[in-house]
């Protein structure tokens, strides 16, 4: 039986590939394996492996690569230990193929075992641009070393022939992220408050801030700017989702707690919420603020306004459902007034997101079972030169 190992560093990571974890574990003609590693096996980041384990998933190994340090030398470490974990991992597991999603430096350091491996790599969300992190050059580098390429959308197909993948080994099956909004069964308004012991009684926003990785010692100034742009909304109430372990991620959580300890009335913070309170809290919030990927990815699904700033992810394809601005207080808090009027959330109504309607594991599997079960791969990789 061919063994197909995923690989997850992250809560929200795990989320979005939970439906393609349960689909291959009722697969009788291959074996999930799982490897956990990064956020998830650690206590500052809420040991979200035990998510994992919640939904019953066996996971057969944890690579530790976690360094208490945020700065770039201490992110540079992790992937070192990340190499040598996701090597010695490979050989006692054995996979076929891995499949590995995005862009962080935990994936980097698995793709790049697994490409000294031998071992072929499945890769979803392919072909994105993300000019403000350092995520960006990190996912063309895993796209090369990939074998198979899952997009989102169309474009990002064309992009990831355009670094010269072969055409057939590449499938745009919409964003990952939207299937678990289809098939799962969120929670309801009353269910979800009790859960997180939070009224949503007033108008409530959202809210996730991760660094940007290409600048310099800015997440601490440019989250003061949106808490500064959030004091002249006193009514306003406010669910924060903390930062990742990317660098310099660690002051914006310092920083959330310092917030929240200060306006206990009217926000509450959470280091993971899971997929379910997350996605459910989508579903009834008047709108997302900050510069997650789930903010352009997940949240027009919902048709909830958007507030992307500044340049983290700038350049992804967007939907009518975003307002983007700098990450100055002006512009932040213009941006909330025109999320919140009753013009723009007609505007919005019943738009369609452009990243698809969901269904993606399915058809993911479908192609992955194509290759591994006719032996097919070959390792061998042309050059495909893209044809304008």
């Amino acid at each position: 039986m061919k063994k197909i190992c995923i690989i997850t560093g992250t809560r929200a990571e795990y989320g979005l590939l939970k439906p393609l974890i349960k689909r291959i574990s009722e697969d009788n003609e291959i074996e999930l394996q799982l490897i956990a590693t990064g956020m998830h096996l650690s206590p500052e980041f809420g040991l979200t492996y035990k998510e994992i384990e919640d939904d019953r998933f066996n996971i057969n190994e944890k690579v530790e690569i976690l360094l208490s340090s945020d700065t770039s030398v201490g992110i540079s470490k992790s992937i070192g230990l990340g190499m040598i974990g996701f090597s010695e991992a490979f050989e006692r597991l054995r996979p076929d193929m891995i499949i590995a999603l995005g862009d962080r430096y935990e994936i980097f350091a698995a793709a790049s075992a697994a490409t000294i491996s031998r071992i072929p790599i499945a890769h979803l969300h392919g072909g994105e641009t993300t000019e403000g992190a350092i995520d960006e050059v990190i996912r063309h580098s895993i796209t090369k070393m990939s074998y198979l390429h899952f997009t989102s959308t169309e474009e990002y197909k064309q992009r990831v022939i355009q670094l010269g993948e072969e055409p057939e080994r590449v499938f745009n099956v919409g964003a990952i992220g939207i299937e678990s909004i289809k098939q799962l069964k969120l929670l309801s308004k009353n269910e979800l408050e009790k859960s997180i012991k939070f009224n949503l009684d007033k108008k409530t926003a959202l809210i996730t801030f991760h660094p940007v990785t290409l600048e310099n010692n800015t997440s601490e100034q440019q989250f003061q700017e949106l808490l500064n742009a959030l004091d002249n909304y006193k009514d306003l109430k406010i669910i924060f989702t903390k930062a990742n372990s990317d660098t310099n991620g660690r002051i914006i959580n310092i920083m959330i707690d310092e917030y929240v300890n200060s306006n206990k009335d009217r926000t509450i913070a959470f280091t993971s919420m899971g997929q379910l309170r997350y996605l459910s809290a989508m579903k009834y919030v008047d709108l997302v603020i900050g510069n997650s990927s789930s903010g352009i990815i997940e949240a027009p699904s919902f048709n909830i306004p958007t507030i992307n700033i500044g340049d983290r992810q700038k350049g992804r394809i967007q939907g009518e459902t975003i307002i983007n601005c700098k990450p100055t207080e002006k512009e932040i808090y213009n941006a909330i007034n025109l999320g919140l009027s009753n013009i723009f959330k007609q505007k919005i109504k019943n738009k369609k997101n452009p990243y698809g309607e969901g269904n993606v594991s399915k058809n993911v599997i479908k192609e992955i079972k194509e290759v591994l079960l006719s032996n097919s791969i070959n390792l061998k990789k042309k050059f495909y030169d893209f044809k304008r």
